[in-house]
């Protein structure tokens, strides 16, 4: 920052040329006599003046820690991303090679090893030059340039903008006292080795290149302790102008610039004749290497990179505001270590892009995130879209998998895989996977009081009605839970709603971190899924593929959920540790609910989507939004859980059914087109990596009863409150106990198992809720 400037100081005149040359000189005696007082020769109120100008300008100089990039780390410690306002990486004097110290001493500072800071010959000789023509010409010592780079890092990182910090050639004679005061300080403090050091680390070489390291690996992809003789004149010559003497933009105008430094080791004696003849016939030969700030950078995790990028800027723990954040970032030194598992992560890539291709002119978006059960660790998020500006086409910054606090959108409709949580309530209100329900209902009246504890008046109604529709003509008839969990019928789904309370199946979705991102509190933050729409139940919210594979964790860890994290932990570049979320487990649902749940959940798996062909004991849940504008598969062993999507990321309402991708067209598509396949593709693979053992059994469905002796309602007697179109009173179920397809494996007389099976296809588009919602699929 520019020190204050005294009207005596003004070179714009002759008298302020002559005050300047007289307070240079005072200074110069006052160096020579080892002293910092006046000198009583120097009389008169100009150089008195100017002594008591010099007295008053600080005595210490700040050095703050170096500007140094951020990187952030695989679990394994692969560096995914690195972050930078100023590419740098600081090494002690031991690790730059001599030549490049000779270099540099020799063109900058030749009597460096000599003088105390200011060098006496080279002030006297600028000041003449200054003062019989109109130029000026420098005199900064090594030691001066060290403390000018100091002031300037002291200010970028103080948040001074970069016009008001003083650089060369924009310097008034108050600037040059001020460096010349403190470079007599700094080298009673200091060494030559620890200033020339601090010099090289700090100094500008090209770009936001800084200091000898960064260079020595942008243009020669090597360290500087390798530097030969011709490479460090080239990088001793750059310190002048960089943006002009660079080898890549200028590559003659640099050689010229290297033989100058060539020319100055001779004459200083660091190199002999026959290394300077040698080094001035051999061209500039560069093997360069670009390092890139930030997450586009990354080839292995760019997305995932914007994540934590994302958390890191929203986290107070890192600075106070949004700014201080990002300067720690960029210029702090931190290294980010993460869950990632790079080898999951090469995966994910791989079968996203197989799935559907970045650059496909369906523009369909495809994702894969997978956590680990019982720690919550983020092991692989991945999309096929490349990690750019562009919102649609083959790019995009948008992260598919999570929220938009974090980078991505408000999420997608979750479709059937919403239906879980209808079968967790139905289980936590007492009920079995073998109780019988009424799937031929296939309309509730606008009179139907749908039970909404937590809503005013304690219920809701679907205004207009309520129509639900099945894409496959069979199943609307009588079926247990488990058949109707595992066909995914549409009917079967809605019968277990209209005997419950949706604020319960709200709930339960919420108790695992399934939330409706699309509605939100004052404070930004995602509400439960709303129960005043009774077609909620089918997946009509927005959710993201995090919190869905987040969530579906906790049914492979005995209901545990596990808050999803990505940080490891974070440290700068002075050992400073910071707080990192720790792991944020809950019990949210009981284990003998999820027993039952895996029960019907491992079929769906195992025989519809994976069809054998993964050994491992896994579970999951298809799911399918209207007009399959978003597909999905969520699936899980008890080592990692994962949520695939495939689907529109340009908006809601988009009709897929009859679209062309990699060249064909698929009239109907839903789960099993996309998703499912991609979730098998990529799960196959690191399924071996992760411990996959045995979900809890089922219970078994007890032995028939003998039939009553008195007319009653089904075995769910203590919903008798309950509408009576949803179940109460058929009991005509009660004598279907040797109907194969109800005996409990509700695959057991239906030899259809190929993905989707009969509830695959296109799902109603009724009226819910409040007339605003709609049903999803059977899927």
């Amino acid at each position: 920052m520019a020190g204050s400037k005294s009207p005596l100081f003004d070179t714009a005149t002759t008298l302020g040329k002559i005050v300047a040359f007289f307070g240079v000189s005072a200074i110069c005696g006052v160096l020579a006599a080892g002293l910092l007082v006046p000198i009583a020769s120097l009389a008169g109120s100009s150089a008195n003046a100017s002594i008591e100008f010099f007295e008053e300008l600080p005595e210490e100089l700040r050095q703050d820690p170096l500007s140094v990039p951020s990187k952030i780390l695989a679990s394994d410690g692969t560096t995914l991303a690195t972050f930078y306002s100023e590419n740098r990486k600081p090494v002690s004097i031991d690790k730059i090679s001599q030549p490049m110290k000779d270099a540099i001493v020799s063109i900058e500072d030749e009597r460096f090893y000599e003088h105390g800071g200011i060098d006496l010959r080279g002030t006297l000789r600028a000041v003449a030059s200054n003062l019989t023509s109109s130029s000026e010409q420098g005199a900064s010592t090594l030691t001066m340039q060290y403390v000018n780079n100091q002031i300037i890092n002291s200010g970028v990182l103080a948040g001074i903008p970069a016009e008001e910090l003083t650089i060369s050639g924009t310097k008034d004679y108050g600037d040059k006292l001020r460096e010349m005061k403190l470079a007599i300080a700094v080298e009673k403090q200091m060494s030559k080795d620890e200033i020339l050091e601090g010099y090289l680390n700090l100094v500008l070489f090209s770009g936001r290149n800084y200091g000898v390291e960064a260079a020595a690996q942008r243009f020669f992809s090597k360290s500087a302790a390798d530097l030969n003789i011709p490479e460090a004149a080239m990088l001793a010559g750059m310190v002048q102008i960089p943006n002009v003497y660079n080898p890549e933009k200028n590559p003659e105008l640099t050689q010229k610039r290297r033989d100058t430094v060539l020319a100055a080791m001779l004459r200083n004696q660091a190199i002999t004749q026959e290394e300077y003849d040698e080094a001035v016939a051999t061209d500039i030969q560069l093997k360069p290497k670009s390092t890139n700030s930030g997450c586009i950078a990354s080839n292995v995790a760019p997305h995932f990179c914007d994540y934590v990028r994302h958390q890191i800027l929203a986290d107070p723990a890192y600075g106070e505001t949004v700014e201080a954040r990002e300067n720690l970032l960029f210029r702090g030194g931190l290294e980010i270590k993460t869950t990632l598992d790079v080898d999951a992560q090469k995966e994910a890539i791989a079968a996203a892009r197989k799935a559907v291709p970045a650059d496909d002119p369906s523009d369909l978006g495809s994702a894969v995130v997978s956590v680990e059960p019982g720690t919550g660790k983020i092991l692989a998020m991945a999309q096929n879209k490349e990690y750019g500006p562009g919102d649609s086409g083959a790019e995009t910054v948008y992260n598919f998998n999570v929220a938009r606090e974090y980078g991505g959108s408000n999420g997608f409709q979750g479709g059937s895989t919403m239906k879980p949580f209808t079968t967790i309530a139905w289980l936590q209100s007492g009920r079995k996977m073998w109780d019988r329900i009424d799937a031929s209902v296939d309309n509730y009246s606008a009179e139907f009081q749908w039970k909404a504890s937590c809503m005013p008046g304690g219920s809701t109604r679907a205004f207009g009605g309520y129509p639900v529709k099945n894409f496959t003509d069979g199943y609307k008839r009588s079926m247990t839970v488990d058949e109707g969990l595992y066909w995914s019928i549409n009917t079967a789904t809605v019968a277990q709603a209209a005997r419950l309370d949706l604020c319960d199946i709200s709930n339960a979705a919420y108790d695992v971190g399934i939330v409706d991102q699309a509605a939100r509190d004052d404070d930004g933050a995602p509400k439960a899924i709303n129960p005043a729409n009774p077609s909620m139940v089918l997946g009509t919210a927005d959710v993201t593929p995090l919190s869905q594979a987040a969530g579906f964790a906790a049914f492979a860890n005995n209901g545990e959920f596990c808050e999803p994290r990505a940080l490891v932990s974070v440290k700068d570049a002075a050992g400073n540790k910071y707080k990192v979320p720790a792991a944020a487990c809950r019990n949210a649902i009981d284990p003998d609910i999820v027993r039952n749940l895996n029960g019907t959940l491992s079929k769906i798996a195992s025989q519809r989507v994976a069809k054998g062909t993964i050994s491992a004991p896994i579970a999951g849940k298809t799911g399918t939004s209207n007009q399959a504008a978003s597909t999905w598969f969520v699936g899980y062993t008890t080592g990692i859980s994962t949520a695939t999507w495939v689907g529109s990321h340009t908006g809601p309402g988009v009709d897929l059914r009859g679209i062309t991708v990699k060249g064909q067209t698929v009239a109907s598509p839903d789960s099993s087109t996309w998703a499912a396949p991609l979730w098998l593709d990529y799960m196959s693979k690191v399924i071996p990596n992760y411990e996959a053992t045995a979900f809890g059994q089922a219970d078994s469905r007890p032995a028939p009863q003998p039939a009553p002796s008195s007319d009653s309602d089904d075995d769910d007697s203590d919903d008798s409150g309950d509408d009576s179109s949803a179940d109460s009173g058929d009991n005509s179920d009660s004598g279907d106990s040797g109907d194969a397809s109800d005996s409990g494996d509700s695959n057991s007389g239906n030899t259809d198992t190929t993905p989707g099976g009969p509830g695959a296809g296109n799902g109603n588009n009724g009226n819910g809720g409040n007339g605003n919602g709609n049903g999803n699929n059977d899927d």
